[in-house]
């Protein structure tokens, strides 16, 4: 299994990313993704995520009403769409899949990307 994840760089507060995450070498379309984050010095958390058909998706109060999380299992690709950025929104994002149903918990995702950079100056 291969997540890639792309779309971080630096953005002024109050601008916009869009993260993608695309799935390889499984059958993603039963997966759940989820994106977590971690800030340096501070443990990895989770952001968001999403069932398998996309019709449950989940929030870290955080981010509720600025990120939403979407997938195309057509392309095995999933998204976050990150509105209003602020500069605690700063940190590596990750990817993450799991089978079965959506969880808030690290250890319970089976497979990770490699993580791409979020900056958001004030």
């Amino acid at each position: 299994v291969q997540l890639q994840a792309s779309g971080g760089g630096l953005v002024q507060a109050g601008g916009s990313l869009r993260l993608s995450c695309a799935a390889s070498g499984r059958a993603f379309s039963t997966d759940t993704m989820g994106w977590f984050r971690q800030a340096p010095g501070k443990e990895r958390e989770f952001v968001a995520a999403i069932s398998w058909s996309g019709g449950r998706t989940y929030y870290t109060d955080s981010v509720k009403g600025r990120f939403t999380i979407s997938r195309d299992n057509a392309k095995n690709t999933v998204y976050l769409q990150m509105n209003s950025l602020k500069p605690e929104d700063t940190a590596v994002y990750y990817c993450a899949a799991r089978r079965y149903t959506p969880s808030y918990s690290v250890p319970e995702y089976e497979y990770w990307g490699q993580g791409t950079q979020v900056t958001v100056s004030s």
